[in-house]
């Protein structure tokens, strides 16, 4: 993995996506420069899950984006993804790692820094700092680091960090500032009137920010 796939991170949502298809948001999103898709789908049944990864495969794969799986592995086995996303709660680093061999992108979420502690003794592709700002799209969060709290967690990272949490046009400017490699937007881009002119002005942001 590359550290600028992950500049501009979507994580979907269904129910945020104005009655769209996932396809028809994400299918928009690459063409507006999201670098990388998460795929979350909490509520669907195994089957639904598969069959919509299956779709957003071409999608993702004709654009050169990578598409990761949130939490299930069984589900990244079965499209072959390119990746997962797990969560503290979800299957150990070391089991997906086994499960998925060596060359499948995983991210971790850590949500304080004695979870980040623990993730700089693995070899997990990235982290998502989670969350940075309270969200509506996430109400099962830790306390948020806030942009000092990521500022720190940047500095003692030893893998890319992704920030994740309150991400949209006025928050990412100051957030890419502290050093992070990217930001995962969830409803910035999937509610938005147009997920690919989102993205563009969202990519923008974080390009003119990269570095400062």
């Amino acid at each position: 993995m590359k550290r600028e796939q992950l500049r501009l991170y979507l994580v979907t949502d269904s129910g945020l996506s104005l009655g769209r298809p996932l396809e028809e948001i994400v299918g928009e999103a690459v063409a507006g420069g999201v670098t990388m898709v998460q795929l979350r789908e909490k509520e669907a049944s195994t089957r639904d899950f598969v069959e919509l990864a299956l779709r957003l495969k071409p999608v993702c794969k004709a654009a050169g984006v990578p598409l990761i799986i949130n939490d299930r592995i069984d589900v990244a086995l079965a499209v072959g993804a390119d990746g997962v996303h797990i969560g503290q709660s979800d299957m150990p680093y070391e089991v997906a790692r086994k499960l998925l061999g060596p060359d499948k992108i995983i991210g971790l979420s850590v949500e304080n820094f004695e979870d980040l502690e623990v993730a700089n003794g693995l070899n997990v592709d990235y982290v998502g700092i989670s969350p940075v700002y309270g969200t509506p799209t996430k109400t099962d969060t830790a306390e948020p680091f806030g942009l000092e709290g990521l500022r720190k967690a940047v500095e003692l990272s030893a893998h890319p960090t992704v920030a994740i949490g309150g991400m949209n046009a006025s928050t990412i400017g100051a957030v890419m500032g502290v050093g992070t490699d990217g930001v995962a937007v969830v409803s910035a881009i999937c509610s938005a009137p147009s997920p690919r002119e989102a993205s563009q002005e969202l990519l923008k942001i974080v390009n003119s920010n990269l570095g400062r």
